[in-house]
């Protein structure tokens, strides 16, 4: 069967997650991770993208990206980051050979209806696996950028941010409110059903805008506005 073609488009966020070969951990200490961190950001400057949210974990990691100008720069980004963080770690850990497992994958994410979801499901990851009884103990994460406000030269803000309220710490209590309740376990399975096979999380006018867009059929099963979240 033909690998399902990604959907890249300018000015659009996308969910991505890229795990270990065989799940085995890609991250082993403290070092790891902050190096990993400092590539995503040189590797952001060399091709544009707004990156608004990322979790960290032990076998894997998940961005929230958005391509600036070129539809391919989330492709040259991951690649370039890939590429030199397994020079880094095969290096350091006396290993050689592949350390990711094939292509990464993702999905494309409505603005409007999945921008705030997503990141939920992103940044509570750590919570969702019982490593950390809280999004803000996990320090490999995004969230304390908009819930506490922690300075980041990795991270951007989005306009639906700003819109929460007229100070900063306004916004950052709303955000804080916003992870008190779990995701469904219906838009849980959506989005990583949707990522795995590099398909849509978006409502049904966002599926028509994509086609229209595109000229693509896009659409892999029932995708539906979510419930709550907003």
């Amino acid at each position: 069967m033909a690998r399902r073609l990604r959907l890249f488009i300018a000015g659009m966020p996308y969910h991505i997650i890229q795990r270990g070969n065989n799940r085995i951990p890609v991250f082993l200490n403290g070092d790891d991770y902050s190096f990993f961190l400092e590539v995503l950001r040189e590797a952001k400057i060399k091709y544009p993208c707004r990156i608004y949210g990322y979790c960290l974990m032990a076998n894997h990691f998940h961005l929230l990206i958005e391509p600036i100008q070129k539809k391919e720069n989330i492709s040259l980004l991951i690649k370039l980051l890939g590429a030199k963080y397994v020079r880094y770690f095969n290096k350091r850990y006396k290993r050689s050979g592949t350390l990711w497992e094939g292509r990464f994958r993702g999905s494309l994410v409505d603005k409007e209806a999945y921008f705030l979801i997503c990141l939920r499901y992103i940044e509570m990851n750590p919570v969702r696996a019982n490593i950390s009884c809280l999004p803000e103990l996990y320090p490999w994460s995004s969230y304390r950028f908009r819930a506490f406000g922690q300075k980041s030269n990795i991270l951007e803000l989005d306009p639906w941010y700003d819109s929460l309220g007229y100070s900063l710490e306004e916004r950052q209590v709303k955000y804080r409110q916003f992870f008190q309740s779990l995701l469904p376990e219906a838009t849980l399975k959506l989005i990583r059903e949707m990522t795995n096979k590099n398909g849509i999380v978006g409502d049904v006018d966002f599926k028509a805008y994509i086609e229209h867009l595109t000229l693509r059929k896009v659409s892999i099963g029932p995708i539906g506005r979510p419930r709550s979240g907003k």
